[in-house]
């Protein structure tokens, strides 16, 4: 139903019901995988956690926990298996961060080049496209294979057959092949080098020819262009703040870092300097010797929990213990400012948190196919359709 209201309000067909139940289900297919790396991996979701995620939730909603299992009964699903979609949610959001934390990074060089590019770009794009993805170390038949299909599904579109949308929820590997492989909005330097010339230059509505990339091979269709507004990065928020980090390893569990931490937040409470508590117990040795302090930062730039924590707080209050995937944190935060987008530092900052998120993007999809690809599943949804885009691929050879 959910996926049928999406459609309702785009200017596409919606695919047909069995196209649809098939990319379903191999979304749940990969959600579940995704849990049982999570859970292999050690990642963890405690039953406290659980639970304030839940009321969190509710309180987004403006409504209790208790309404919130009332609304969920009318809805025709079970409190359990609610919590059970939250605590997947969580480990997947944690395997997430993982992958990020191990698998990406971002050189001076690749910020010097995003800022030179942004001296003379200011446009943002909205981008779709489809993918047929290739495994690391492809054989030559399966890049012939999947240069076909790719040529096959433009084939489609351009004859009429099928819109960009239709053909990218049947055909696509993307994980946002059920949006219609919608990318949202994109600024250049949020968008790969190889990719960046050809997207200027293309006109509203027009769909590129195959490309080769990291992931396979792509259509792109530039669906709508825009000016960046000029006031949107003039200034960004930044926080000073100082810290407390209790780790959770083996030598530790978490009820030990969180009764920990609660110790320390408790002597803070009672008068105690945060800096020499910080000092004498903090467990960051980066910020350790300073007291915890962590100087000025933009309050997402160790991560969303760290963040969400901060922005919660007045100036100069201390939190309560939370956690995140480090440990438990207590945080005090000091200050607040408002700084030109253009200081040096600051605009590196956001410019190289871009480019990371683009490279975790293509680093995590890539992570998915080969989970996909090591999975066996056996999935029956009735014969497959008649019209296959290697059929309609153009004739190549005598």
């Amino acid at each position: 139903a959910n996926i049928t209201t999406q459609y309702a309000g785009r200017d596409t067909k919606l695919p047909p019901r069995d196209v649809l139940e098939k990319q379903v289900l191999e979304r749940l297919v990969l959600l579940k995988l995704q849990v049982a790396r999570a859970q292999a991996t050690g990642v963890r979701v405690t039953d406290q956690e659980l639970d304030q995620a839940v009321a969190a939730i509710a309180s987004q909603n403006r409504i209790s926990v208790d309404q919130l299992r009332q609304q969920l009964t009318r809805d025709g699903m079970s409190y359990a298996d609610f919590r059970n979609s939250v605590r997947e949610e969580l480990l997947t959001q944690r395997l997430r961060q993982r992958f990020a934390q191990t698998r990406v990074s971002v050189t001076e060089a690749e910020i010097d080049a995003a800022l030179a590019a942004q001296q003379t770009v200011g446009a943002q794009y909205r981008l779709a496209h489809i993918l047929v993805g290739l495994p690391e170390g492809a054989t030559p038949e399966q890049i012939q294979t999947a240069q076909k299909k790719i040529a096959g599904v433009k084939s489609l579109i351009d004859r009429g057959e099928m819109d960009f949308a239709a053909a990218a929820v049947r055909y696509s590997d993307s994980p946002n092949a059920l949006e219609g492989g919608d990318l949202g909005w994109r600024s250049l330097d949020e968008i790969p080098n190889a990719f960046a010339e050809l997207i200027r230059e293309m006109k509203t509505g027009q769909i590129s020819e195959p490309l080769r990339g990291p992931s396979g091979f792509q259509l792109l269709r530039l669906v709508e262009t825009r000016e960046a507004s000029p006031t949107a990065a003039q200034n960004v928020t930044q926080v000073q703040a100082r810290h407390i980090l209790v780790r959770v390893d083996d030598d530790t569990t978490d009820a030990q870092a969180k009764a920990k931490a609660a110790t320390l937040a408790a002597r803070v409470a009672g008068g105690a300097d945060f800096a020499q508590v910080a000092r004498e117990n903090s467990e960051d040795l980066a910020s350790q010797a300073k007291g915890g302090d962590l100087g000025w930062f933009a309050p997402d730039q160790y991560g969303p929990e760290f963040g969400g924590a901060l922005k919660a707080l007045q100036d100069q209050q201390v939190s309560i213990p939370f956690r995140t995937e480090a440990g438990w944190h207590i945080a005090q935060r000091l200050g607040t400012r408002e700084v030109s987008a253009n200081a040096d530092q600051s605009r590196r900052a956001q410019v190289g948190e871009t480019i990371g998120r683009r490279k975790l993007e293509d680093e995590w999809n890539r992570f998915l196919r080969e989970l996909r690809g090591e999975a066996f599943v056996d999935v029956r949804l009735g014969q497959a359709p008649a019209t296959t885009p290697e059929a309609a691929a153009p004739a190549t050879g005598g």
